[in-house]
């Protein structure tokens, strides 16, 4: 069966009928309820001074989700590296590794967003250095061992629970990142599918394994219900929030992140980046999947009210679960 998956950034805009922190307990109770099924992942995303709130810590978050469960995986995609000091998060994500014993990953960023890197006092030109460093930082780091860090000497303490480590994916777009994804990290995470071949051609140059074809980039928003048009009626609105929210700052970078500015409701259904459908549908999506292809939901998308939230993944679990 297809890997299951779910995921949370928190943007929290006017429109979220609920506070931030209830949007917060309601995604850790989602978690737990995930794990008891089966999910294999939860993938947490950060952004910084955003207006609707977007997760700015992720292993505040994961370390919270982390001391209520004990098998699901915890996917941090991804940590901007130039908005962190890499000594204190190595030492931050080795006790998340120890607190969840061995079920992180991180999935490592240069950023896009113009207004954070002035937030934070760098500019974008720096963020291949600063990315690079952040991996090898990271690396060294987790050995336990003394290693060099901007011209003096450093030890970080204590190690990770996983040996040797655990996984650092590098998360980028265009040729050049998937090349250096290759060279210096375990894994890639491209912002859209075609960057994948880049990095597979790399990874075949080095001599390592073939990482084998992309897998398709599935849906941005999952639905499972009985009336799709009243549904999206409900969700329409955060779905337009995302997708602009996401959109500026993709129009302010120039990134292709797969994502753009959209004038209404109905344009963006057409665009089919959000598939609100039967359980019936379900049931024939996922058994087509393959085994490593993922079903990704994101619940709480721009601030959903957790209430609707609720009702897309228990009709998943009464409904479509049982037959997979």
């Amino acid at each position: 069966m297809a890997l299951l998956n779910i995921r949370y950034d928190f943007r929290c805009p006017d429109i979220c009928p609920v506070p931030l922190e209830e949007l917060y307990e309601a995604a850790i109770e989602q978690v737990v309820w995930a794990e008891d099924l089966g999910f294999t992942s939860v993938t947490l995303s950060e952004h910084h001074g955003s207006d609707d709130g977007y997760l700015p810590s992720l292993v505040a978050m994961a370390s919270a989700m982390a001391a209520r469960t004990e098998r699901i995986h915890i996917m941090l995609a991804a940590l901007i590296a130039p908005m962190h000091d890499p000594l204190r998060i190595a030492e931050d994500l080795a006790v998340l590794d120890r607190i969840s014993k061995g079920r992180i990953s991180v999935i490592v960023a240069g950023g896009y967003v113009p207004s954070e890197f002035a937030m934070f006092g760098h500019s974008s030109g720096e963020r291949v250095a600063l990315t690079v460093e952040m991996v090898e930082t990271l690396k060294a780091a987790w050995t336990g061992e003394p290693f060099e860090f901007r011209g003096r000497t450093v030890r970080v303490t204590p190690t990770p629970y996983q040996d040797p480590r655990p996984a650092i994916w590098l998360g980028g777009s265009g040729e050049k990142a998937a090349r250096r994804a290759a060279r210096i990290a375990d894994w890639f995470m491209p912002t859209m599918p075609e960057f994948w071949d880049h990095y597979r051609e790399e990874v075949i140059r080095l001599g390592r394994p073939d990482p084998g074809p992309a897998t398709t980039g599935g849906v941005g928003y999952l639905h499972i219900t009985h009336d799709p048009d009243a549904t999206w009626a409900k969700v329409a609105p955060h779905a337009l929030h995302e997708m602009n929210a996401y959109g500026r700052w993709a129009a302010e970078s120039g990134a292709a992140t797969g994502y753009e500015p959209v004038d209404d409701a109905d344009q963006l259904r057409a665009m089919g980046l959000h598939s609100l459908i039967s359980p019936a549908e379900a049931i024939e999506m996922i058994q087509a999947m393959g085994e490593m292809e993922a079903v990704m939901f994101h619940p709480l998308m721009g601030g959903l009210d957790p209430e609707v939230a609720w009702d897309n993944l228990r009709t998943f679990e009464t409904e479509v679960l049982p037959h997979l």
